[in-house]
């Protein structure tokens, strides 16, 4: 380069940092995004071949292992749970849930799924069952009608484990046979709450009377609806932990809200999720979470709630307080944000929580891949929550007292594959992070866990 021309492109970019702008910068011609650095992912070996996709259901306890669940899609094996010991560097088998729940022998459709993270109270983890075995009807996923010699499935249980003592306890099963959507615990006042799938009924269970309540539909008739009466059920219920409240929306994009003290549901008056930034839903249309907000966390030094929202991957805080919902800032990744790419999985992701520094933010969301310098593009949404086709898996934080983002780059399992349909993540005390994907080994795929280094991971 001649010096007249080095004098120029130095200009150039003097000019440019004074405008606070960055030159622009171009998709690489291989297959990953320009400017990312790769994360290398562990893939460990659970021991469950039939295990399948899995949805929240892991959690980082006070004693510093990871408790998950591994789901199962067929009609006669329940999902397992496990804990991995980061100390020992070991995976135990806790429990089948069917077993768990008091249904093995009975022939009933399994309890296939756990869609819950887990809640820690006096030395007990608490979380809730699900179904896991389904069948396409009107082009909608529905609860799989029973083989010949089978029951149907008995409904979602809420159940509690004891790490001390091994022992799981059956607390109550949802009514009418639904599986428990979503969860979440009151861990001050004992209580536990739940939306049902496919109706989507909010339950209640307090733990100092066991008394179970169901009071009653929240989404029209839920995905069991057709039309008109056809909403997504909210995935994620969170507690104000000042006066017990707990809040939870629709596909329409009200934000509802428990009254502890009145045992009671209202919607948040002149507050809502319906953004112009979130897009344009038919909340009538399956497919999309609508107006839902997708995981939210509670944020104790401000009183406030955190979550993001699907497709669209907006983060958000709600005050509830001022019933006030403030957008912040789009938490996707940044070749996501380059390139105006929705969420690729239908519904968003899952995989969404505070670090051990109680204010970070780790949220594991999707990229495009290149090939050749062009975007590999995915298939239309279809009627059901499934990835529309292949991304990067990145993880993206923000630190919420200083607002910084930062995308950490497109993580890799050791083979070369990318981590699939990953809606879960658990952090762990030294800031390891853990998650639940699609792994391919010696030509068969199962979901497992897998693990990697975070920004916060305490150097040995």
């Amino acid at each position: 380069m001649k010096n007249a021309d080095l004098t120029l492109a130095l200009l150039s970019v003097w000019l440019l940092s004074l405008c606070g702008c960055q030159p622009p910068r171009q998709p690489a011609s291989g297959n990953q995004p320009a400017g990312a650095g790769k994360i290398m992912a562990r893939a460990h070996n659970s021991g469950f071949e039939l295990a399948h996709d899995s949805y929240n259901c892991m959690s980082t306890a006070s004693d510093g292992r990871i408790y998950y669940v591994l789901s199962s899609e067929v009609h006669d094996a329940g999902a397992r749970m496990f804990v991995y010991d980061p100390a020992a560097d070991r995976i135990r088998m806790l429990g089948d849930l069917t077993e768990a729940c008091g249904e093995k022998g009975l022939k009933s459709v399994a309890q296939g799924k756990s869609h819950v993270p887990f809640w820690e109270a006096a030395g007990k983890l608490y979380f809730a069952t699900h179904v896991g075995y389904y069948m396409i009807k009107d082009g909608m996923e529905k609860i799989g009608d029973p083989p010949p010699g089978y029951k149907p499935y008995p409904g979602g249980h809420f159940l509690s484990y004891d790490p001390a003592g091994g022992k799981f306890e059956n607390l109550a099963t949802a009514p009418n046979g639904e599986g428990i959507l979503a969860m979440t615990m009151d861990t001050e006042r004992g209580r536990l709450y739940g939306l049902t799938w496919p109706t989507g009924f909010f339950i209640t269970y307090d733990l100092p009377t066991r008394k179970l309540k169901n009071l009653g539909r929240t989404s029209r008739d839920g995905e069991n609806g057709k039309g008109a009466s056809y909403r997504t059920i909210c995935r994620a219920i969170i507690v104000d932990r000042t006066d017990g409240s707990a809040y939870f929306t629709t596909g329409d994009g009200a934000i509802l809200r428990y009254r502890y003290d009145r045992e009671a549901i209202e919607p948040v008056q002149d507050e809502d999720m319906k953004k112009d930034y979130f897009g344009l839903y038919d909340p009538t249309s399956p497919g999309h979470m609508g107006y839902n907000w997708r995981q939210v966390v509670w944020y104790a030094p401000d009183k406030v709630i955190y979550g993001v929202h699907g497709n669209s991957g907006y983060l958000f805080r709600f005050d509830p307080r001022a019933a006030r919902v403030e957008v912040l800032e789009r938490l996707t990744s940044e070749p996501s944000k380059r390139s105006g790419m929705y969420d690729q999985f239908s519904y968003g992701y899952l995989g969404f929580t505070l670090g051990p520094d109680g204010q970070t933010i780790h949220y594991l969301t999707g990229g495009p891949i290149y090939q050749e310098g062009k975007r590999v593009r995915g298939k239309a949404g279809t009627a059901k929550g499934e990835s529309k086709g292949r991304e990067d898996l990145h993880l993206v934080t923000y630190h919420i007292p200083t607002g910084k983002y930062a995308d950490h780059g497109p993580i890799f399992l050791p083979n070369g594959d990318r981590p699939a349909y990953v809606n879960s993540i658990a952090v762990g005390k030294d800031g390891q992070v853990y998650t639940l994907s699609r792994v391919t080994e010696n030509g068969r795929t199962r979901a497992d866990l897998i693990s990697f280094p975070g920004p916060l991971k305490s150097p040995k």
